[in-house]
């Protein structure tokens, strides 16, 4: 059962991060850069961006506090990269508890999540990631759980077959999607604060990017900053990558403080363009424009001439370009818009 426990258990007072940075950790002080994690913000007040999520997460936070009790249970949407198991993180900073980190597609068996439950502390965190991909006995193991801190065990077969209740201490569950809308309702339902994640604004992931090279001691321009924002697809994780990438470069050609001309550079080595788009974004327009005249073409289609998966295509590749006004989606398929065109270098296409 893959279970990751963020943090060591403290006897006294369980934390989720331990406040005291080691010898080597970011944030240590001088000396070596040794844990890339030590980019995640610990509390609410580090975290960059997202302020509508932020403020009613504050409110839900302090009021539990307030009484005492379990954080309501949580779901966390949106697409990857935006901060879901950060924010699950510093949700349990906030309440001085521990959280519990699994994945749904690791809860194969009944006693994979039964194993969970029961080990579980009063007020402590258990997260889901990828939770539409539950099973359904391990939802229905989870109602009960959610609802009531019960869990329901059949004993036995047959005739003889005998349920029993366990009480469980009183826990918060978080759970985090991509595909909000692939969750039951039963499941759906059982959540009392529901709320996505968006994608970054240029300003946020500056600043996301400023904060990153501070805390691994690069001297990194605004300017530069600002590029490589623009560069990351609205998603930090992107960001913060690219400017690892980055800093390989300067280390490499001796730079020691880093502008727009070498983060320019570097990414371009990576064959990420101005816009963010990469070399599986391009090969998807390229080969609408040159193959299909920038459409109508089929998913299917597309798929089958790129060598890809339709639903890889679908999840990673398109939503970026949608995003961008690259693409449009038509009941006949898919088109290059004329901005997608531009940013080729591709004529606007002739009237019909």
């Amino acid at each position: 059962m893959a279970i990751v426990s963020s943090g060591s258990p403290q006897p006294s007072q369980p934390r989720l991060v331990d406040p005291t940075p080691v010898v080597g950790e970011v944030g240590a002080g001088p000396g070596p850069i040794a844990r890339e994690d030590g980019l995640r913000p610990k509390r609410l007040a580090d975290y960059i961006g997202q302020s509508e999520l932020k403020q009613v997460l504050a409110i839900a936070v302090e009021a539990t506090r307030a009484r005492q009790e379990a954080l309501d249970h949580v779901l966390l949407y949106g697409p990857p990269g935006l901060g879901k198991t950060t924010m699950a993180l510093v949700l349990a900073e906030e309440l001085g508890v521990r959280c519990r980190i699994t994945s749904a597609p690791a809860l194969e068996r009944p006693r994979d999540i039964v194993g969970l439950l029961v080990n579980l502390q009063p007020h402590e965190l258990l997260f889901i990631d990828e939770i539409h991909r539950l099973n359904r006995v391990a939802e229905e193991i989870l109602y009960p759980a959610m609802e009531d801190c019960r869990l329901d065990l059949t004993v036995g077969k047959g005739t003889t077959a005998r349920t029993r209740s366990l009480e469980l201490p009183p826990f918060t569950l978080v759970g985090a999607t991509t595909k909000a809308g692939a969750l039951s309702s039963p499941l759906r339902d059982r959540f009392g604060l529901i709320q996505r994640l968006e994608f970054y604004g240029i300003d946020d992931l500056q600043a996301i990017v400023e904060r990153a090279a501070g805390l691994l001691q690069i001297a990194l321009e605004a300017d530069a900053a600002l590029e490589v924002a623009r560069r990351c697809r609205g998603t930090p994780r992107i960001a913060n990558r690219l400017l690892r990438r980055v800093r390989d470069v300067a280390s490499v050609r001796g730079h020691g403080r880093i502008g727009p001309a070498l983060v320019a550079e570097a990414l371009s080595l990576h064959r990420v363009d101005d816009r963010g788009l990469d070399a599986s974004d391009r090969r998807l327009l390229t080969l609408m424009l040159e193959a299909y005249g920038g459409g109508p073409v089929g998913l299917d289609t597309l798929a089958a001439g790129l060598g890809e998966d339709s639903a890889t295509l679908e999840a990673v590749v398109e939503p970026y370009l949608l995003q961008l006004g690259f693409l449009q989606r038509t009941p006949r398929g898919r088109l290059v818009t004329p901005a997608g065109r531009n940013h080729l270098g591709w004529p606007a296409k002739a009237a019909a």
